[in-house]
């Protein structure tokens, strides 16, 4: 990283720091006067050339790209034509409000590869300047931040205090919880309040920030469903939301594994959706193989793809039907084969 100019170290540092002097060290009086009257002078002439120097919680950092996300969705997320329609809708009518009620709140399910983590870069990617490496996207992996069940009530503060930390400082944060069907049961439920129809909290809003559950939990119920419409003859795009939302939100609920057991946030209504992600055929895993391609800034083989999507298992075990890891593994196993 190039370090900034003085001067632009000392506008970030007035303006991206929300005013607030505690964060930088005592000066003169008079020294203070003298930067005061140069910056208005250099201010006057470029008005907003600070806000390009560092990240700030601010509209050139934090707007959503609606077309880009679209653009996304349709081309890189594969076989989840629910997903897609439910994500760009939550998320632009949720950004395109400038006084929402309470947070969006989402919680997406699936088995593993189906693209639940990709859906979380691809909104990260079109709402924040710096994506998923932005300085307001956080994320919670259950084994890495919360892995003992001894310390539940010291995890329930820390992440408390963490949310609202971060939400102080940009009312426009993300919260990405992965592996939600890790997490001890209770847990999540101590961020409840900050989720809820709250103006403010202790004089804090919540109501502009994200939050997004990823959970492997419910993948049996959406499995089946899928299941069930391809032994009817009947085609994957006819499955509506409808048709696994209720199912969905009961399975998780009642799954002891899941950190969202008996959770106040499904029995208060706080999740806005429960976005079901389907298991992938063949057809899937052989686009996954071919994006790959492009992303590596190869040339499309149609052959490779085929050989990398013959090489994944599927299930059921006789009509091999679904990829048992989605499109997970089609990074490694591309390697292989170029």
């Amino acid at each position: 990283m190039v370090p900034k100019k003085p001067h632009a170290l000392l506008l970030w540092m007035l303006v991206c720091s929300g005013g607030s002097t505690e964060a930088i060290e005592p000066i003169s009086t008079s020294i203070a006067v003298g930067m005061a009257a140069a910056l208005t002078g250099f201010l006057a002439t470029y008005p907003n050339i600070f806000y390009y120097f560092n990240e700030c919680c601010r509209p050139e950092w934090i707007s959503l790209n609606k077309t880009g996300l679209k653009v996304d969705l349709d081309r890189k997320l594969f076989g989840q034509h629910i997903a897609s329609r439910i994500i760009l809708k939550a998320v632009s009518g949720f950004m395109s409000n400038d006084n929402p009620k309470k947070p969006l709140v989402l919680s997406l399910h699936g088995w593993t590869g189906t693209g639940k983590n990709f859906v979380s870069q691809l909104i990260a990617d079109n709402v924040y300047k710096e994506g998923m490496d932005s300085s307001f996207v956080h994320i919670f992996t259950s084994e890495l931040h919360f892995p003992h069940a001894s310390q539940l009530e010291t995890y329930k503060s820390q992440l408390q205090q963490w949310i609202k930390g971060n939400v102080t400082n940009c009312a426009q944060s993300m919260f990405i919880f992965d592996e939600m069907d890790k997490m001890h049961p209770g847990l999540i439920d101590s961020i409840k309040p900050y989720l809820d129809y709250y103006d403010k909290l202790d004089g804090v809003s919540y109501r502009k920030a994200i939050f997004i559950f990823l959970s492997n939990a419910g993948g049996e119920s959406i499995t089946q469903t899928a299941l069930d419409f391809w032994k009817a003859g009947r085609d994957r795009e006819e499955i509506e939301l409808r048709d696994l939302e209720t199912l969905l939100s009961l399975a998780v609920f009642n799954n002891k594994k899941s950190g969202l057991w008996h959770t106040s946030l499904i029995d208060k209504n706080l999740v806005d959706f429960f976005v079901p992600f389907l298991p992938l055929e063949y057809r899937h895993v052989v686009q996954c193989a071919m994006a790959e391609m492009i992303a590596r800034g190869h040339q499309p083989d149609r052959s490779v793809a085929d050989q990398v999507a013959r090489d994944v298992v599927y299930f059921p075990k006789t009509e091999r039907v679904f990829s048992v890891k989605g499109c997970k593994t089609i990074e490694s196993k591309l390697d292989y084969y170029i």
